[in-house]
């Protein structure tokens, strides 16, 4: 049965793609990448009034709860390093890094937001490599880079996360690092709801069926696939990673951004936000 989407939802991507209604059911590959790239080529341009300042134009912001890379440096020294950034979206963790002095490529499916990036790269001068491609195939040579990153880009919207880590760990040279930040999987169990209906659980954790929105003839408009904890762990060792660290964010004090799911009232009480790092074996 349809429920209506979720209110908070950006309403001109919705229009445009005449999102109808929410559905959980299995999405497949090519599926998922049709409604996605539609869906953040429709958005891009919401997306980025209502989140650009935050997110800054060469800047790298992990995550809604503000943890940035220059504060944390869970990439380790960038300086001279081949760096690959999957799901860039506008790139401005792209021209951050590039700022300090990496090799920069920046991929995403959104000819949107990459439209947004080239705009970014000729405002701020630093000038990442921007290509258009999906996560599940990267096109670029094995072994190429020393780092792979990706802030909330391309991992939770493939509807097979070992094709991606696979593909990660080809174009990774031995010993480089893998960190990606995605919603906490607790956070599946909850409405995508930042104020106190967020607080109830409603959804079964282990229920990995998408997140569906759907057109009247029931075509995906936009999809989301749930993974466990558990799952991700067992992804990277299936693919040659050892895991090194699962950074959870807390909410930081006076910080009242709400963002989508994310608000204090939620970020006090349980994580919204996992980070993975993880290093590929020799």
């Amino acid at each position: 049965m349809s429920i209506p989407p979720p209110a908070d939802r950006h309403a001109r991507a919705e229009q445009v793609l005449g999102t109808a209604g929410v559905a959980y059911r299995p999405v497949g590959s090519a599926e998922a990448v049709a409604a996605n790239s539609a869906w953040w080529d429709a958005d891009a341009d919401a997306y980025h009034a209502t989140h650009g300042e935050f997110l800054g134009e060469a800047d790298f912001v992990w995550c809604p709860e503000g943890l940035r890379e220059a504060d944390a440096r869970l990439l380790g020294d960038v300086t001279g390093a081949d760096v690959l950034e999957v799901g860039c979206g506008s790139a401005p963790c792209a021209r951050w890094l590039t700022a300090q002095g990496a090799r920069t490529v920046a991929l995403d499916l959104s000819a949107g937001m990459l439209r947004h990036a080239r705009d970014g790269n000729a405002r701020t001068g630093l000038h990442p490599a921007l290509l258009r491609a999906g996560a599940e195939r990267l096109p670029v040579r094995g072994d190429s880079f020393d780092i792979a990153c990706s802030a909330f880009g391309a991992v939770p919207f493939v509807a097979s996360v070992d094709a991606v880590f696979a593909e990660v760990a080809r174009v990774l040279r031995p010993g480089g690092r893998w960190v990606f930040a995605v919603t906490h999987p607790l956070r599946w169990i909850f409405p995508d709801d930042p104020g106190p209906n967020g607080l109830t659980a409603t959804q079964p954790y282990f229920d990995r069926t998408p997140y569906v929105e759907v057109g009247e003839d029931g075509t995906a408009t936009y999809v989301e696939y749930h993974r466990t904890v558990g799952d991700f762990v067992r992804a990277l060792a299936g693919t040659g990673f050892r895991l090194i660290d699962l950074v959870e964010p807390e909410w930081p004090a006076g910080h009242t951004r709400t963002w989508g799911q994310w608000s204090p009232l939620r970020g006090k009480l349980f994580p919204g936000t996992a980070i993975f790092r993880a290093v590929l074996d020799p």
